[in-house]
């Protein structure tokens, strides 16, 4: 008589069973996981994407903020310096640069340890700051510069100590440039004889403290007065002169105009910027080809972000003398931009302010032209509160936390359906062991019959 068979696992067994049991729908979960982690990732790269395009346009033409820049050179660079914002006027300028604004800078020398009694007061024009000099037993030059340096109410004063063979000196320089910020310095009468010697005493000057004097036009033009180096007196312009003139020399000139250069930068800042943000859009509604097996972007079967892509070519795609492309900056079929420099230069010549006044601004207090048509469109996606990446987000959130249910619901199908399969292959591999014992015995017996 055959046996029956028990050489199984109940446990692979029920666990193959229950596999197979929720297969189906575990291939779905999985899918859809998949493809909920891929949209929020892909959410993050084109926020990120879209916050960095809006970061450079508020660069390039936010408040006060133009593609066209100006320059402002001096004729002399040694004696000055200059810069323009775009809203300079273009012009010619001369200037006498009679003297330069300086700190004053003091020194008091022979210095040596002294005892800690009663205090000192330093100050900078109309502030002042004491130091208590009863803090230590004993004090070194380089301790009080330490002391001066640390002082609270010290903000206009710097110490510091040179030595020369065996003798120390104290160097003390107001931060300050300008005529009213003078040093000065005094102990109180209760201070250390040897402190007061060499302080109470009219000091060393290293530098005097001196306003700037510039003159308009020429050496006898009018006189402009101020405490430091760096003049706003051109409207846009700003002047930085580091160099008095001798006598009867000649003014120096400036000379602010258009600076193509910088423009033509500014613009493929621009440029490049937007191809950067449109690549990337790009990739995320591609198709992909199976052909090369390159993958389908995360919304390449959303017409929301294709809708994106497409407002943002039909933003900076225009036809007519009015349009970037009258400016050099073309885009191709697909929408990538690109510059021509040279129709940029000659269209500038023919109107300089025309570019700005196409591209506009991106300033939120009051948006104009293409950029800011581009800013107000982009913070429909960007803006935080029912903006379209926010709103999207959201609904992703709330379908991994109902896939996660779901999963956790049929990992509980699973754990049921193992335990029924698994009792009911436990019972059927006792009742086939029971029977194969039974077999057994009836092939013992029969064949002891047959003896």
């Amino acid at each position: 008589m055959a046996s029956i068979g028990t050489n199984y696992d109940p446990a692979t067994t029920a666990q193959a069973l229950a596999q197979s049991f929720t297969a189906g729908q575990q291939q779905i979960l999985t899918r859809q996981s998949e493809t909920a982690k891929a949209v929020e990732k892909a959410l993050g790269t084109l926020g990120s994407a879209l916050s960095t395009f809006q970061a450079s346009l508020a660069v390039l033409t936010g408040a006060n903020k133009t593609l066209s820049a100006n320059s402002a050179t001096f004729s002399d660079p040694a004696v000055a310096s200059a810069s323009a914002t775009p809203a300079a006027a273009a012009g010619t300028y001369a200037f006498f640069v009679e003297q330069v604004a300086s700190s004053h800078t003091i020194s008091y020398g022979g210095m040596t340890d002294f005892a800690g009694k009663g205090s000192v007061t330093l100050g900078v024009g109309a502030a002042s700051f004491t130091i208590d000099l009863t803090a230590k037993a004993t004090w070194t030059v380089r301790d009080l510069a330490a002391a001066i340096n640390g002082a609270t109410g010290n903000t206009g004063l710097s110490a510091s100590v040179v030595t020369t063979g065996t003798t120390s000196e104290l160097v003390l320089s107001s931060k300050a440039t300008g005529a009213a910020n003078t040093i000065s310095v005094s102990t109180s009468a209760d201070a250390d004889a040897a402190l007061k010697t060499k302080l109470d005493v009219t000091p060393n000057l290293l530098t005097a403290a001196q306003d700037a004097i510039v003159r308009i036009g020429s050496n006898t033009g009018t006189k402009i007065t101020q405490a430091t180096n760096t003049f706003n007196v051109i409207d846009g312009v700003t002047m930085t002169f580091t160099k008095a003139q001798a006598a009867g020399s000649a003014p120096v000139t400036l000379t602010v105009g258009a600076d193509a250069s910088k423009t033509t930068a500014n613009v493929q800042a621009f440029v490049d910027a937007y191809n950067t943000l449109k690549s990337a859009v790009d990739g995320m509604v591609s198709q992909g080809d199976p052909a090369d097996g390159t993958a389908a972007g995360a919304f390449s079967a959303d017409s929301g972000v294709r809708a994106l892509r497409d407002r943002l070519v039909g933003l900076v795609r225009g036809t007519g003398a009015t349009s970037l492309a009258g400016y050099g900056i073309i885009a191709n079929r697909e929408g990538t931009l690109s510059v021509d420099s040279t129709r940029l230069t000659k269209a500038l010549a023919a109107n300089p302010t025309g570019l700005d006044t196409l591209v506009g601004s991106s300033a939120s207090s009051a948006p104009t032209g293409i950029a800011g048509k581009l800013d107000t469109y982009l913070k429909m996606w960007t803006k935080s509160t029912n903006g379209q990446l926010s709103t999207r987000k959201d609904a992703v959130t709330k379908l991994q936390a109902s896939l996660t249910d779901r999963q956790a619901s049929l990992d509980r199908q699973y754990d049921s359906a193992y335990t029924r399969y698994l009792a009911q292959f436990t019972e059927l591999q006792s009742v086939q062991s029971s029977m194969s014992y039974n077999t057994s015995l009836f092939d013992a017996l029969f064949s002891s019959n047959k003896d």
